[in-house]
């Protein structure tokens, strides 16, 4: 939201700086974002006339042009050409400065003198593109303005405030809403604009019509006969430039101007193209097109409201107008609409269409129905003083269902508790009274009047805040924390293993990435999950952002998947990346209550040197620094994954997670032309087996004795198999077991396969003796065969 200050004073008295001021209301809750001054650079500029122009005699594309500029008159050599005799413009004199430094100082131009340089609203600093072509391409065309004013004066070139306004406070997104936080941060009053209708005796010829009152809560109109269609004046087009609005005439701005001033959307349409003068609100039919204001054809549905008349569609409800009754120079009679919509169905409507607009973004927050008339008479007011058009007699009001109005009842003691204070009964009625609540002591209580502004207000915890914020929060004592069983703030378990785990994959060479907690069913489809899959039964969210984000995820692969595409497709050769974020799994649909949240970790990798064995090793570092033992590596039936380059991990006998490459059909589908290897991990059911009470023992005192052992098994025997026996059997003495080589080929059938290990054996207690390491060797060896049907080599 930006706030000229100079339109600020015109409803509040404040005579500290533009800095001082955004200092003040960040502290009392309206947070200033920056300040951007206009004039500050600005000096020796002033309002010239231009009463002769000629071509330069030496020079084809420069002309000479003498200005009065009051007390003088300046011959001036300009490029531009969209400047003539009678023209009014801004003039930088011998010895002006302009926004940047840039000094300016008489000289000569092929031969004659130049007194001064005619300016362009670039060099103002102002904003070109908000301007027509007639002022934007060259010198700052101006209307009829006194002559040799200073231009900021005439141009009301002052600071800007730029305000970060919470979705809350849609009554701060207007000059007077702002006016109204100031006056309270000062404890002074403020001003509402001064509205006085001059109505002619003819009355009001339109009549409104609202068909959904559950999308329109009230809707007004006003008619302005015999209007002359004309730019605004000087100071309107300003102060909407510096609002970041673009001067269209002096119809549409008043509109845009009473919108910023008051904070009430407002709409005109040319009265004479409304079939039958009859304004009917009503849902949209399906398919039903629209050319709106900005000459695009949209095509609707029924969940978009529209205003219409009795034949077509008019207008997209608190979004934008359309094209077939906009205001043009040939217009003459125009309606007012100041009306209230529902903020989530403009909200809708927006997102769906693609379409934003300054009255989307104010109605989608939801606004005080209370103000439209208002808004209505103030616009009626200025059209009428600016276009020379009549009032006819009347205002129409349709407003179905009232607003109730609320009252709260708060306890004095309770607030003071909640903030930490010690204010008086009659503080906090003052504090509220500048706010515009109305209130009356009852006692330790306060009985609050909420103003229909103030949708926010709830409850006595609200009350508190606005209390507190205006007292001031820095003016609040520093005390101490009170209670009987006070304790220091730990993390719990799982939160400290949630770090190990980051640890892990970051010093594996990922990188964290973090993605919304929605999907699409689109995104199941896109990894080929079945259509029986429980995974499919997802909770529907109720107001979700678009269709792509319309169920809270099952599952985290989607979401990695979207950012290897996203990699991949910007040419990163080699991508690691994870996730540790929440899958929601509903007890049951339709939703009876909040779904389980589990904890989970997906990893995503894709690259030069990097394959199955990588990402497992990844697995294995993790399990091994959280102390998992009873890990089997289990071929996986999972379809999402390759068949045969995929495995499940087991942890006595439960499946925690599930890791490979994705099947190849799905990295298809993401359009990803080489192999991704991803896992994921239940991290609760791994937290479970995660044993956090290390044992250490000291460094062996004795040697080991190291034996290999290669055995010609059979070709779907697991090695992890084999390695279990071998440990079994050997029970202590077996102090460590690697695989060295699995071998097929050439002197080795078809279906077996050699598979060959180092056994080092080794007692903590004493030198073993080669008899003894024979004895569990060559049991080992029976015990392979007698199981595994292992022949020895």
């Amino acid at each position: 939201m930006l706030v000229s200050y100079s339109w600020l004073k015109d409803y509040v008295d404040v005579s500290v700086d533009a800095k001082k001021l955004a200092d003040d209301l960040t502290m009392s809750g309206s947070k200033v974002e920056t300040i951007k001054s206009y004039g500050n650079e600005i000096n020796n500029v002033v309002i010239g006339k231009i009463i002769s122009i000629e071509k330069h005699p030496d020079a084809d594309k420069l002309q000479v042009g003498i200005v009065d500029v009051g007390e003088e008159k300046l011959q001036i050599i300009t490029g531009a050409q969209n400047i003539k005799v009678g023209d009014y413009i801004p003039v930088a004199l011998h010895g002006s400065t302009l926004p940047g430094g840039v000094k300016i100082k008489r000289g000569k131009l092929r031969g004659l003198e130049s007194n001064g340089m005619m300016c362009s609203a670039k060099e103002l600093g102002l904003d070109e593109s908000l301007l027509p072509d007639y002022q934007r391409n060259g010198i700052f065309i101006l209307p009829e303005l006194p002559i040799g004013e200073d231009v900021k004066k005439a141009l009301e070139l002052d600071d800007v405030i730029e305000f970060e306004i919470t979705p809350n406070r849609p009554d701060c997104l207007s000059v007077v809403g702002i006016a109204r936080e100031t006056a309270a941060t000062y404890r002074k009053s403020y001003r509402m604009p001064e509205i006085k209708l001059s109505e002619v005796a003819d009355k009001n010829p339109a009549n409104v019509t609202i068909k959904a009152d559950d999308l329109c809560f009230r809707y007004v109109a006003r008619v302005i006969r015999n209007a002359k269609i004309g730019p605004s004046p000087i100071w309107m087009q300003m102060r909407l430039l510096k609002a970041g609005i673009r001067p269209i005439n002096n119809i549409v701005d008043v509109t845009n101007y009473v919108m910023m001033e008051l904070g009430q959307p407002l709409h005109a349409f040319d009265l004479d193209k409304v079939k039958n003068r009859h304004i009917i609100v009503r849902r949209a039919k399906d398919g039903e097109k629209l050319v709106t204001l900005d000459d695009k054809e949209r095509t609707l549905d029924s969940e978009m409201l529209v205003i219409a008349d009795e034949e077509k569609a008019i207008g997209l409800a608190g979004v934008m107008g359309g094209q077939n009754t906009e205001i043009t120079d040939d217009t003459v009679n125009i309606l007012i609409e100041s009306a209230n919509f529902k903020g989530s169905n403009i909200r809708y409507t927006s997102k769906k269409l693609g379409l934003r607009s300054e009255a989307s973004s104010r109605f989608e927050k939801g606004l005080d129905p209370e103000i439209t008339v208002l808004a209505c008479n103030r616009a009626a007011q200025l059209m009428a003083e600016l276009s020379g058009g009549e009032i006819l007699n009347g205002i129409v009001d349709v407003y179905p269902k009232p607003i109730e109005e609320k009252v709260l009842s708060v306890r004095h003691k309770k607030i003071n508790k909640l903030l930490g204070t010690n204010l008086t009964i009659e503080e906090m009625k003052n504090i509220l009274t500048f706010l515009d609540f109305g209130v009356i002591c009852d006692g330790e209580n306060l009985v609050v009047k909420v103003p229909a502004f103030r949708s926010d207000i709830e409850g006595e915890a609200d009350i508190a805040e606005e209390i507190g914020r205006m007292y001031g929060y820095n003016n609040i004592e520093d005390t101490l924390l009170k209670g009987t069983q006070i304790t220091a703030g730990v993390k719990t378990r799982e939160q400290k293993l949630e770090d190990l785990v980051k640890e892990v994959f970051l010093s594996c060479g990922l990188n964290e990435v973090i993605t919304t907690s929605f999907m699409g069913m689109k995104d199941l489809d896109k990894i080929n999950l079945p259509d029986d899959s429980p995974l499919r039964k997802a909770v529907k969210i109720m107001n979700p952002l678009g269709e792509d984000q319309g169920y809270m995820r099952t599952t985290l692969l989607p979401s990695m998947l979207n950012v290897v595409y996203t990699n991949y497709s910007r040419k990163v050769s080699d991508f690691k990346a994870f996730e540790i974020s929440r899958v929601f799994i509903p007890k049951s649909l339709p939703l009876e209550e909040l779904p389980v949240e589990v904890k989970t970790a997906v990893i995503g990798m894709y690259g030069h040197d990097i394959d199955f064995l990588t990402l497992k090793g990844v697995i294995e570092v993790l399990l091994d620094v959280l102390n998992v033992s009873n890990v089997k590596y289990v071929r996986s039936e999972n379809t999402l994954y390759h068949p045969g380059r995929s495995a499940d991990i087991i942890v006595d006998g439960k499946c925690i997670g599930v890791f490979g490459e994705i099947n190849p059909d799905i990295e298809e589908n993401y359009d990803i032309n080489r192999e991704v290897y991803v896992a994921e991990l239940n991290l609760e059911l791994l937290f479970k087996h995660a044993d956090d009470d290390r044992k250490y023992k000291p460094l062996p005192k004795y040697p080991a004795v190291e034996r290999d052992i290669a055995v010609l098994v059979d070709k779907d025997i697991f090695v992890s198999d084999i390695e279990s026996i071998i440990r079994e059997t050997g029970g202590k003495l077996v102090d460590d077991v690697k695989l060295f080589d699995v071998y097929t080929g050439e002197n080795i059938p078809e279906d077996k396969k050699s598979v060959a290990y180092s056994i080092w054996y080794r007692s903590y207690e004493r030198t073993l003796t080669d008899e003894e390491v024979k004895e569990v060797h060559d049991k080992i060896i029976r015990k392979l065969n007698e199981k595994l049907g292992a022949q020895l080599r």
